[in-house]
Parts: structure tokens; C-alpha cells; sequence
């Protein structure tokens, strides 16, 4: 774990838990894309950084979730390198409680106060072309998170970040998080018509070839969709749906869990509204979804 890997001339990532992306500017000089699950890996890749006698000046985040950010405080502290992050997610970096807050709906109680959610704070300013190093491009990947990001170097190295799931984790859990699932689709059909030397996800093996596990990707949204659909043919809540997809699909309920499904169905619900596959009602005071 947490070992580096290099992919061409200038390019790296550490394989960890988080995939992290590392380019060399100079000889001296470096840039990482991520930093990781916590202060731990903030560790590890200090200690990467001085084996390699490298100078670490800048972190670009893809998103604001915590293991992606999770070591960008102890990076900062201890080299005094910028942090960049884009739009909403920059907010969402600088003040972390948001993340819980945003997915559980209102104040978040303790138990989702904790480094899964909620990464410690760092100075985070906004990702924007002018602060990029030449060479390296932002490609939007909005879907997963509010206005998520990947990379391209200029050795045509692609860092994904977390619109690719691996087909096992898909297989075990059958949904995963998304918070636009129009938005989502459209990243990962970009996504499945790009080429590259190699591309790197977060949570993934790096491969040459995206396509097919895109078009898998695509595949399961589309699944879940059909799912929840066929589960409104008589008025159902959002409780019940989650209760239902927990059930149907082996899942042990967490907060944790319980706050990223229930979301993310939420998310699903509004699409499928927006297509005009679903309709919500009010009996009773209570809100139920139902097919259109």
C-alpha cells in the first residue's frame, strides 16, 4: 500500500486506498492530484516526497469528499503548498461540515461527524485554467459530486478520479453514490468515448482501455433507475425505497450508509421525475413517489 507507481516520463500515482496522482513539474517540483483518506496518508506521501527529494507545491482536488481530501491538511502544514478545488467543492473543502450536512439533510449528529464524512479543514482556494501548471488539463466530470474534475497531463496520463466504479464493487453493492444521475451519465458516456496512454481512477486499476467499464457503469445506473421505477408502481416513500434497495440488494444499514443511499435516492427520484417516469404525492401529509 501507498507504494508509486510510475506511468511516464513526468507522471505517477500512489496506489492507496485513494489513488493519488503525482506529476513532476521540474526536477525538484511536484503536484499531487488528491490527497488521500486522512492524516495518515498525508504521512505517507511526505515521506514519498522526501525519499524522492521532491518539493511538493500544489494539491488539485477532483472533489471535496474526505478521502480525497483527507491528507490536505497535514500536506499543507508541513510544506506550505497551495490546495486548489473546483467551484462548489472548494467550498465544501474550506468548510468540511458541509459534506455530512449535505447528505444527511440538516445538522449532522456525531456519529457522521468523523474523518469518513468529514475531513479536517485546510486553505483551499478555487481551481481555475490559470492555476494549473501548462500541461495540465481540467476535464469536468460533474455527476458523482456537485462539480468533480479528472486530469490530463501532457503525456496524455488521465486521472478519473470517482466516475469509474471496478465491476466488483458494482457486483457486491449494485448502487453507488451519485448526486446528479443525469449529469452522472453524461460524464461516463465522455468518459467511455475518450482515449488516453492510460487512464488512473480513484478506486480502480489503471487500464489503457475505459470503455467497457464505463459502459458497465452506465449499465447499473440504468439498472438501479429501472429498479426504483418498477417499485413505484404503487405509492411508495422514500424510507420504504431505501428499506427496499437495502434489502433487495444485501445491504447492512450504517448511518453512514443510511445517509449516502438515502441521498443518493433522492437524487435518483429527482431525475426520474425531471424524464417524467415518476410523480410525487402527498397523502396524508406524506410525501409517496408513484410511476407516471
Amino acid at each position: 500500500m501507498y507504494e508509486l507507481i510510475q506511468v511516464s516520463d513526468n507522471d505517477y500515482y500512489v496506489k492507496s486506498p485513494t489513488n493519488i496522482g503525482l506529476v513532476k513539474l521540474n526536477d525538484m517540483d511536484v503536484c499531487i492530484i488528491d490527497s488521500g483518506n486522512d492524516k495518515e496518508a498525508g504521512r505517507k506521501i511526505r515521506q514519498i516526497l522526501d525519499a524522492n527529494g521532491w518539493n511538493l507545491v500544489a494539491i488539485y482536488s477532483t472533489h471535496s469528499h474526505a478521502d480525497h481530501i483527507g491528507g490536505n491538511k497535514y500536506l499543507q502544514s508541513q510544506t506550505g503548498c497551495k490546495i486548489y478545488s473546483p467551484s462548489i467543492e472548494c467550498d465544501f473543502t474550506n468548510h468540511t461540515v458541509l459534506e455530512p450536512a449535505f447528505l444527511y439533510g440538516g445538522y449532522p449528529m456525531k456519529e457522521l461527524r468523523h474523518k469518513f464524512l468529514m475531513a479536517q479543514e485546510s486553505d483551499c482556494r478555487p481551481l481555475t485554467d490559470s492555476v494549473v501548471p501548462g500541461g495540465l488539463e481540467i476535464i469536468p466530470l460533474p455527476g458523482h459530486s456537485f462539480d468533480m474534475v479528472g486530469f490530463r497531463t501532457k503525456d496524455d496520463v488521465v486521472f478519473l478520479a470517482d466516475c469509474i466504479s471496478g465491476k466488483a464493487t458494482l457486483d457486491k453493492y449494485k448502487i453507488g453514490f451519485v448526486y446528479d444521475v443525469g449529469e452522472y451519465i453524461a460524464t461516463l458516456e465522455k468518459v467511455r468515448d475518450m482515449k488516453a496512454k492510460i487512464f488512473i481512477p480513484a478506486h480502480v486499476e489503471a487500464t489503457e482501455d475505459i470503455s467497457e467499464l464505463a459502459q458497465y457503469n452506465i449499465d447499473r445506473v440504468m439498472e438501479v433507475a429501472d429498479h426504483i421505477v418498477d417499485m413505484c408502481n404503487e405509492p411508495i416513500t422514500v424510507e420504504n425505497i431505501v428499506k427496499r434497495l437495502f434489502d433487495d440488494y444485501g445491504l447492512k444499514m450504517t448511518m453512514e450508509e443510511y445517509v449516502l443511499i438515502s441521498s443518493t435516492v433522492r437524487s435518483y427520484l429527482s431525475w426520474l421525475k425531471d424524464c417524467g417516469r415518476l410523480n410525487p404525492n402527498f397523502i396524508d401529509n406524506i410525501l409517496y413517489w408513484e410511476r407516471a
